[in-house]
């Protein structure tokens, strides 16, 4: 381990920010050490509205909730959303009251390049975001800056999307246009948020751009994003790192995967499970040999075949494309928010080619979990842990910035369940952390404000600040939570006490 190397990257993350006046006090309490930091994530779709405000091109979310308001829960759109394009001082006060280092924002492609392509640049695109990296600059507050968060040009979706092989060209324009452009602004990138979401949920599933081709296309989504992404990362490396600086990572999401049973038929499933789900992108990065986990390969390979196809449904890579892949990272980006348990499924022959047939488990949820306000989010904080030293063991413990971890409730600002569910998550990061030598540099919590939740709608409440979508200037009022995570970030340790964060009025 290049501890020199670390360091530096731990001087990127709190970069001017307040994490450097911490007092860590030698008390009963829970402490994570001094330059640990602690930020907040947006993302671009779900808080900017403006949707075609001075330039901005139609993005695939655009599209799919105007043609399809059926599909979201609520039948809410991101047009308005929380109307972030217009309120960057406002919320950047907001992000200072928080007392966080850094915040985690992304940048919406079609409102750099409308039309997803770098012949037409949006002067008025890189105006928004040079306003919002200035005032986040004024108030000591470091960027984390994700290229790709679901928002696709809707005119590159029309040649295909992340099916196509172009793509992953097209997505180096775009990010060589961001780093020419913020280079100076941002020392931290990310190329891609979930991969896996937006590409099983998206092209395998309902999400936009609702391909529903489970088993096809979410699967040559995931290769061709594999691709773009190395492309961008060798890119970075060679031409820009020395000249700019910074860092350079990818995000993916990590639900821990238990074994239901002790049977070894449940451990196998499970083990199958992480490597579908989380595997899938994280293999061919982070592991020692690259290229897709062999039992994702030996099991779609094996499926095709048995299914009458002449070709394996998942795509092979070139052995350039492993070597280029391999190792394009500085850092791991990692969302977690829940678990679930993981038995062995039961195929039946004849059934339509998907990733779930491929994968052959039964994923499910113990009622006994504390619920909360997303259907697929029970509060289980010990799969945090698990999770964590599942990366350590399997991927040599790279250096890990938490990129999202949060919960859902009801509407109001008493949230004491918010507060226990971050409270319950950053004691298991900490063990994670201190007693198991996780390499964990960071956590964001997801999310800064209440934002448009995909097909929830506003129907999912995850914000530290409340906002009142009724009210015409958008209403945005701290929680008991943001209370919580100010002292936590400010302090760099968990109270003893719950009962110190009674929501007052004044």
């Amino acid at each position: 381990m290049n501890f020199i190397y670390f360091h530096c990257f731990i001087l990127f993350i709190s970069l001017h920010g307040v994490i450097s006046n911490r007092r860590n006090v030698l008390d009963s309490r829970i402490c994570f050490a001094d330059g640990f930091s602690f930020g907040v994530a947006t993302a671009s779709y779900q808080i900017e509205g403006a949707w075609n405000v001075s330039g901005k091109g139609e993005g695939i979310w655009d599209r799919y909730t105007h043609a399809h308001p059926e599909i979201v829960v609520d039948r809410s759109n991101g047009d308005v959303a929380d109307g972030s394009y217009y309120k960057v001082k406002k919320d950047v006060a907001l992000l200072r009251e928080l007392g966080i280092s850094f915040y985690r924002f992304s940048i919406a492609w079609s409102r750099i390049l409308p039309n997803g392509l770098s012949n037409y640049v949006n002067e008025d695109g890189i105006r928004y975001y040079k306003e919002l990296l200035a005032e986040l600059r004024r108030n000591h507050i470091t960027p984390v800056v994700t290229m790709y968060h679901f928002d696709l040009p809707q005119s590159l979706q029309e040649l295909g999307g992340w099916t196509n092989p172009i793509m992953a060209e097209y997505f180096v324009d775009y990010a060589r246009v961001l780093l020419d452009t913020f280079g100076d602004e941002v020392k931290i990138w990310l190329t891609f948020n979930e991969p896996y979401t937006f590409c099983e949920d998206g092209y395998g599933g309902i999400e936009a751009p609702g391909a529903n081709s489970s088993g096809f296309e979410d699967y040559m989504c995931g290769h061709n994003v594999l691709r773009a992404h190395g492309m961008v990362y060798r890119m970075f490396d060679k031409e820009y790192r020395k000249k700019i600086g910074g860092h350079m990572g990818i995000t993916l999401d990590f639900s821990w995967l238990e074994p239901a049973t002790t049977s070894e038929e449940d451990q196998q499933a499970a083990e199958t499970a992480r490597q579908f789900y989380f595997g899938w992108f994280a293999h061919p990065i982070f592991s020692k040999s690259g290229d897709y986990p062999p039992i994702m390969r030996s099991m779609i390979d094996a499926n095709s075949k048995r299914q009458g196809f002449y070709h394996s449904r998942l795509p092979y890579f070139t052995p350039e494309e492993v070597k280029m892949i391999r190792g394009a990272y500085d850092f791991l980006g990692l969302n977690h928010y829940t678990t679930y348990l993981i038995k062995h499924g039961s195929r039946r022959l004849g059934v339509q080619p998907s990733f779930v047939d491929d994968m052959n488990v039964i994923k499910f949820q113990k009622d006994e979990w504390p619920k909360t306000n997303s259907s697929w989010l029970k509060v289980v904080p010990w799969g945090f842990r698990k999770a964590l030293n599942w990366v350590r063991l399997n991927y040599r413990n790279p250096k890990t910035l938490i990129t999202e971890n949060g919960v859902s409730f009801e509407r109001g600002l008493r949230d004491t369940k918010r507060v226990n569910y971050i409270d319950s998550y950053l004691r298991a990061l900490h063990t994670a952390i201190h007693q198991d030598g996780c390499l964990v540099v960071g956590y964001a919590y997801w999310s800064f404000l209440d934002n448009f939740e995909w097909t929830r709608g506003f129907s999912e409440r995850f914000g530290l600040f409340e906002v009142d979508y009724q009210s015409p200037n958008l209403t945005r009022t701290a929680r008991l939570s943001a209370k919580y995570y100010t002292n936590v970030a400010k302090t760099g340790c968990l109270p003893n006490n719950f009962a110190d964060y009674t929501y007052n009025t004044d």
